[in-house]
């Protein structure tokens, strides 16, 4: 039920309605709420990226550990692709080790294009080299750093361009 307040101002009595906001409480408000949001979204974009920069390098830390694992179960130097590191983990062989996960052997996980390639053989073929890389999806969106590892499994990255043997390795 409305509560209404009734006014006597000389002959005449007035009745107003108690009943909510007015326009300007509204617009205030709002106001508030997106000089808020204003502050935030900035800082939970970046937060974001620097959470898909860390889970980039502990996925190439995943594929150069599973390399070397690879590596000693089946006495060759190194897998052909990352789908041969992956696999369900039941019947492990050579083609489906079960070593990563299948989302990291597609090729992409939390904003970032892993690439594997192997760049030396052995002469029967098999991979005695490799390297790895891991790039944004979308550059100052999903990450702005690109990363790299190969064989050394030391992690090196670049904030410009796609990361390779040369450059700084990370601390």
């Amino acid at each position: 039920m409305m509560k209404t307040l009734k006014f006597k101002s000389g002959l005449q009595t007035t009745t107003r309605r108690n009943g909510g906001f007015s326009l300007i409480e509204l617009l205030i408000v709002v106001a508030v709420i997106l000089v808020i949001a204003a502050i935030a979204i900035p800082n939970y974009m970046k937060s974001k990226m620097r959470a898909n920069e860390a889970s980039a390098v502990q996925n190439l830390r995943n594929v150069a550990t599973a390399e070397l694992v690879y590596s000693t179960t089946y006495g060759v130097d190194f897998s052909s692709t990352l789908l041969q590191l992956s696999g369900n983990g039941i019947n492990p062989d050579q083609n489906h080790a079960g070593l990563i996960d299948e989302i990291l052997a597609s090729g992409v996980k939390s904003g970032y294009v892993i690439t594997y390639t192997p760049v030396t053989f052995d002469p029967q073929g098999n991979p005695s080299t490799y390297s790895v890389t891991a790039d944004p999806q979308t550059p100052g969106t999903t990450g702005s750093r690109h990363y790299y590892t190969d064989q050394s499994c030391v992690i090196r990255w670049n904030d410009n361009v796609q990361a390779g043997a040369t450059d700084p390795p990370i601390n």
